[in-house]
């Protein structure tokens, strides 16, 4: 059968880093549960980071029933019947746009967190500064949803606002975050100034946790805003949480050859378990567990099992055996990738895929903890009925 399986001390070895750059810098460090939200793993990281932050209301109740600090909660938009839970567990609300804001804007600033100082509302920004190579996952391009642009944020009443949050960083240096620290002063430096704006949240996709991640400079960085305008600074990581800490294992189902490629079809799929593969697209690391430890390589998965001994996986020629990686679905796309082996594969050989924690886990369940839709049936005489409605505690299982 195949797994995911998380290595709790490499959680805990990321969040000690993490910790050590947060106090260094004079800021907060919250976990992003849209790129790992294994709760059972939370104990590790619960007394190295100040929290959680959530993309909407399921993974808000996540945060303050097993994470248990600061919950930070951002949506590219609320449903109407989502706000007051919303304004109970949340202690920083932020809104995409200012229709969302002046919409909620009278509820939220009515409720009792909000007048006792305990929850803090906040606008996302689009600095309009791209720095990334993969347009899927660019905010900042032309026409984005995501953010309050400079333009649409001349004139309006910000009123209830104390704090502003960008996002428009994956998987970048501390480089690409002071280029874009320069466009937000640029656009939105004078309402940082302001007296009322107490806060500043980075968002997330910094690559903190990666060997060679210039950690000096992000906490200059971060000194630097907290100087200049005298605001709380909040970072968002979710890979570098969870980088390099899970792998999935899976087994070889089949082996033949189609008009010179050779096939090995797994118990894992693309589509189904691994979408960045497809979307990024991604090409993980994969390892063959061996059966003659002589032919070991000395690099070695995310999580090791006692006694085992792993080959790398190569580019196609190579290694000796090559396939295509290829997925018990109809899909003719869903496939893994070809690569080559230290040894022939043959039905009941054991693969791993490294790095398998952050982000492929998240999409295998609800990602961002985005409602599933209703299940209806329409009966013959016209009438809708729902045979199954999700609830946060469907969200809340696949976890863990």
């Amino acid at each position: 059968m195949s797994a995911f399986i998380v290595s709790q001390p490499a959680l805990e070895r990321n969040a000690r880093i993490l910790r050590e750059v947060a106090d260094a810098a004079g800021c907060r460090v919250v976990l992003a549960l849209k790129g790992f939200s294994t709760w059972p793993c939370f104990e590790d990281l619960r007394p190295l980071l100040d929290g959680c932050c959530a993309s909407g209301l399921w993974e808000a109740l996540l945060a303050r029933r097993r994470f248990g600090k600061h919950v930070l909660t951002y949506s590219p938009a609320y449903a109407p019947e989502e706000i007051a839970e919303l304004a109970e567990i949340s202690d920083h609300l932020d809104f995409n746009s200012l229709t969302q804001w002046n919409r909620f804007r009278k509820e939220v600033t009515a409720h009792p967190r909000f007048l006792s100082g305990e929850l803090k509302c906040g606008l996302r920004i689009n600095p309009k500064f791209s720095t990334g190579h993969t347009p899927l996952y660019d905010p900042c391009a032309p026409g984005s949803r995501l953010g309050v642009t400079p333009e649409l944020m001349r004139g309006a009443d910000l009123s209830g606002i104390s704090g502003l949050h960008f996002h428009t960083l994956c998987e970048q240096s501390a480089e690409d975050l002071a280029d874009t620290l320069e466009a937000v002063e640029q656009y939105f430096g004078s309402i940082l100034s302001r007296p009322e704006i107490t806060w500043l949240n980075m968002g997330g996709g910094h690559w903190i946790t990666k060997p060679g991640y210039n950690r000096e400079l992000l906490a200059n960085l971060v000194r630097g805003i907290r100087s200049r305008y005298g605001v709380d600074v909040w970072l968002e990581p979710g890979e570098a949480v969870a980088i390099h800490s899970g792998v999935l294992r899976c087994r070889v189902l089949d082996v033949f050859s189609s008009e010179g490629v050779e096939h090995a079809i797994l118990d894992v799929s693309a589509s189904a378990h691994m979408p960045d593969t497809l979307e990024m697209p991604y090409r993980p690391d994969v390892f063959q567990i061996l059966k003659d430890p002589s032919l070991r390589s000395g690099q070695q998965p995310a999580v090791v099992m006692e006694g085992e001994s792993y080959a790398v996986a190569g580019e196609p020629g190579e290694g000796p055996f090559a396939y295509r990686l290829g997925a018990p679905t109809c899909l003719a796309g869903d496939r893994l990738g070809d690569y080559s082996f230290a040894e022939s594969l043959s039905p009941g050989d054991e693969l791993v895929f490294d790095d398998m924690a952050h982000y492929t886990m998240v999409k295998t369940t609800f990602f961002n903890g985005v409602r599933h839709p209703d299940i209806a049936v329409q009966k013959h005489d016209g009438s809708v009925e729902t045979v199954r409605r999700f609830s946060y505690e469907d969200f809340e299982a696949r976890l863990g």
